[in-house]
């Protein structure tokens, strides 16, 4: 029994979310989108039709009712009627009045006496009503009760040649047929609009569903590509939004498929870079063992080359696991306030040695003092490189200039040499991991091709930019630019 209700829970629970994933489907949006506009206007004109209706049936009640008073009035003053009330034609004409309507009707003298009531109950009583008043004062009344289904008016008596007001007609009429009517109406109207709200969501089913059709194409084709089916980009031009979302989906895509590619190529450089030190210590090794009797000469001179390429390995490690630091979010960074003056003469410091053995003279030039919010070890490691790197490309007797300025937001830092250069072929590539302009070159001065990369990222990190002008045999510079204030946020 558990499990048959655990079946039932599990069973339900699905039906729920299938349901609750069509209620947040757009194609149910854009249905109730469109009874809501076919259903509401025809609310507002249902009831404007009922009400005008209404309005239109007690104005037109109370204009008839106005004539007859108007006819009786008159032949109540010439008739004498106020004086005395007992004349049979002119009550009859009351009964016929108040039965025709369904009604009441009062007269009352100018005494406030009420003479004649249709209903026999307040005849000989006083009727000191605001109406009455109102009416004796000049002011004739009509009302409409629409809680009570009646209307109710004041007609003055006045005798038509001294223009005296002799006394007030008092009528009361029923509308309940009024409000039949209008129940009717109210009837046929709801009718109405249920009808026309099946029929509206019926055709903004049917329409949703073609309107959603592009966007079906669109969600199938990525699903194809996602499962491995398509290699080319995706088109469905049939809106503007489809086109500018397979546009955008194309553009994500080729970028993945971009850095797919650069992950490839990185493992495959990676493998490539790591494998060749311990092949040429394998060969270095098997050299010994395949020979007796070595010489200590040559010994010494296979452990030195051994030792070599051990360093060269632990270089191109080290150099992973910096990449593989910056590579991780901004929030990692060690953010402090820091002269960037003496961090650069601390840099040119270190490297004076260096510079020194490659016959390169090493400038620095500080036109302000600079000091900002930065991550000391991290930018450390990207000027390094590049200094260092114009020292290992320059030629004997060349120079390398490293300059620093800054204005009111960031400041720029420029290392320059007068070294080989970099072909301009090769100058959009420089910052790729692994990319060597000239690798032969590079692992004879013992380069990983990963400095720029390393620099590029830790610049990046500190929301900066950097930029590279070159000219082969003619030297390169390469310009920094980092906020003085850091702004944060993820890279």
């Amino acid at each position: 029994m558990y499990t048959r209700s655990g079946e039932l829970v599990i069973i339900s629970r699905v039906k729920f979310k299938g349901k609750w994933k069509f209620i947040r489907s757009l194609r149910f949006r854009i249905t109730l989108m469109l009874v809501i506009i076919g259903i509401i206007p025809s609310i507002i004109i249902e009831n404007g039709i009922v009400k005008n209706y209404e309005e239109r049936t007690v104005k037109l009640r109370m204009a008839t009712i106005r004539n007859q008073c108007d006819i009786l009035r008159n032949q109540l003053v010439k008739t004498g009627y106020m004086e005395d009330p007992t004349n049979a034609v002119i009550n009859g004409e009351f009964d016929m009045l108040t039965n025709i309507y369904g009604g009441r009707l009062l007269i009352i003298n100018k005494d406030f006496k009420v003479i004649k009531d249709t209903y026999d109950l307040d005849r000989g009583k006083l009727m000191v009503s605001q109406e009455v008043i109102n009416c004796f004062n000049g002011r004739e009344t009509s009302q409409y009760d629409k809680k009570n289904d009646y209307i109710a008016m004041t007609v003055g008596i006045q005798n038509t040649e001294t223009r005296e007001l002799q006394g007030v007609m008092l009528v009361s009429v029923s509308t309940i047929e009024i409000r039949a009517g209008k129940d009717i109406l109210e009837q046929k109207g709801f009718f109405l609009l249920m009808l026309i709200m099946f029929v509206v969501l019926i055709l903004g089913y049917i329409l949703s569903g073609s309107l959603m059709k592009p966007f079906q194409k669109v969600t199938r084709s990525i699903e194809d590509i996602t499962d491995g089916y398509l290699d080319e980009s995706i088109s469905v031009p049939d809106y503007l939004e489809t086109e500018l979302i397979t546009d955008a989906f194309n553009k994500m895509l080729a970028r993945v498929r971009s850095l797919d590619e650069s992950r490839q190529e990185f493992v495959s450089n990676v493998s490539h870079e790591l494998k060749t030190p311990l092949t040429s210590m394998k060969v270095l090794a098997d050299s010994l063992n395949g020979q007796e009797n070595v010489p200590i000469e040559l010994y010494q001179e296979f452990m030195q080359d051994i030792t070599e390429e051990i360093d060269r390995e632990n270089k191109i490690i080290t150099d992973l696991l910096s990449l593989v630091k910056l590579d991780k979010k901004a929030a990692d960074l060690n953010i402090e306030l820091m002269n960037i003056n003496d961090l650069l003469e601390l840099v040119v410091k270190r490297l004076k040695p260096i510079a020194a053995r490659a016959d390169v003279e090493l400038i620095v030039d500080s036109f302000r003092p600079v000091n900002a919010e930065i991550d000391e070890t991290k930018l450390t490691l990207a000027f390094s490189n590049l200094v260092e790197n114009a020292i290992k490309y320059n030629n004997p007797g060349g120079w390398v200039r490293v300059s620093l300025n800054a204005d009111h937001k960031y400041f720029y830092v420029t290392v320059a040499d007068s070294g080989i250069g970099i072909p301009e072929e090769s100058l959009s590539q420089i910052f790729e991991r692994f990319y060597r302009v000239d690798k032969s070159h590079s692992r004879e001065i013992g380069g990983t091709g990963l400095g720029l990369a390393i620099t590029r990222r830790a610049i990046v990190m500190h929301r900066g930019a950097i930029k590279v002008y070159s000219k082969e045999n003619e030297g390169t510079t390469f310009s920094v630019r980092i906020p003085i204030t850091y702004t944060g946020g993820q890279v």
